[in-house]
């Protein structure tokens, strides 16, 4: 499996030869594409061959595209992902309404235990206890919002009152969205690898949202990106380079230390197996030690 995420931060040209991904800049290098997971083109300098281009979708690299300010703006995902995208899009479209808001149901109490155990490292003890009483309620589908409930005890409390993830002047939610969008964009990868269409989701529904799947198996993700943020070694110099860090971090899944990239794989495998054959049980989250 691939395993390096490359960051081409100045500007270049991007060339494919003999299956390497050749950068000529003020200096020469060239990089095996086999190794390569994501590419992140952080400088709008930059230029990229058709042929690169083809070589790198063909490989299911993912490949990002950052703006002037070196925020993540769009992504290159392939058409086809895998040989039988057909069947898997047909029984996406069949996928039963119980089951989907039994796994939504799933993935929301992991997202607020998450959340918790967050709170519990920065010592806001009662919202934590708040964020358990919520657990407890949740149903199928959560109907009756204890996710939207969740957070809003939650960021105010690692926040402030006044924080709001709506509002842009907080400079908390710069850092959030960046770390945010380059996990979305590797969940996408692995929903078009695995032949799936990302348009339809198991809750999100949004008619104008390409990324209806993927804003549904990023929830439990969120506290990971969010705990980078609480211990306070972000800054607007580093922020960029510290999420892009992330993607190579050890984390665990099913007992098994791996990395982040790597888990995220078989984590969105686990969400289609359980939706294929109708078994919640089959689904296994990422999980992370709060240090």
């Amino acid at each position: 499996m691939s395993f390096r995420v490359v960051t081409i931060k100045s500007r270049c040209k991007l060339e494919f030869s003999l299956n390497y991904m050749v950068c000529r800049g003020e200096n020469e290098s060239r990089i095996y594409i086999d190794e390569i997971s994501t590419l992140i083109i952080q400088n709008t300098g930059v230029t990229l061959t058709a042929a690169l281009i083809s070589v790198l979708l063909s490989k299911k690299v993912k490949i990002i595209f950052c703006d002037s300010q070196h925020n993540p703006q769009g992504e290159l995902i392939p058409y086809y992902g895998t040989y039988d995208s057909y069947g898997k899009i047909t029984n996406q479209i069949k996928w039963k309404k119980t089951t989907q808001d039994e796994i939504w149901k799933i993935i929301i109490m992991k997202k607020i235990d998450n959340q918790r155990k967050n709170l519990l490292l920065t010592e806001h003890n009662d919202a934590a206890i708040k964020l358990s009483e919520y657990m407890n309620q949740i149903t199928p589908g959560d109907t009756t919002n204890r996710e939207g409930h969740s957070a809003k005890v939650y960021f105010n409390a690692l926040f402030g009152l006044g924080f709001s993830r709506g509002n842009d002047d907080f400079i908390e939610n710069k850092y959030l969205n960046y770390g945010y969008a380059i996990l979305l964009s590797l969940i996408n990868r692995e929903i078009k690898i695995a032949g799936y269409l990302t348009e339809l989701g198991i809750h999100h529904i949004g008619n104008e949202n390409p990324f209806n799947i993927s804003c549904d198996f990023i929830e439990p993700l969120r506290p990971y990106v969010d705990l980078k943020v609480i211990k306070k070694d972000i800054n607007e110099s580093n922020y960029k380079n510290k999420f892009i860090e992330m993607l190579s971090e050890k984390v665990f899944f099913n007992n098994n230390e791996m990395y982040l990239d790597n888990a995220i794989h078989l984590y969105v495998q686990s969400i289609f197996i359980a939706l294929r054959d109708n078994d919640t049980s089959k689904i296994s989250f990422v999980e992370y030690e709060c240090i």
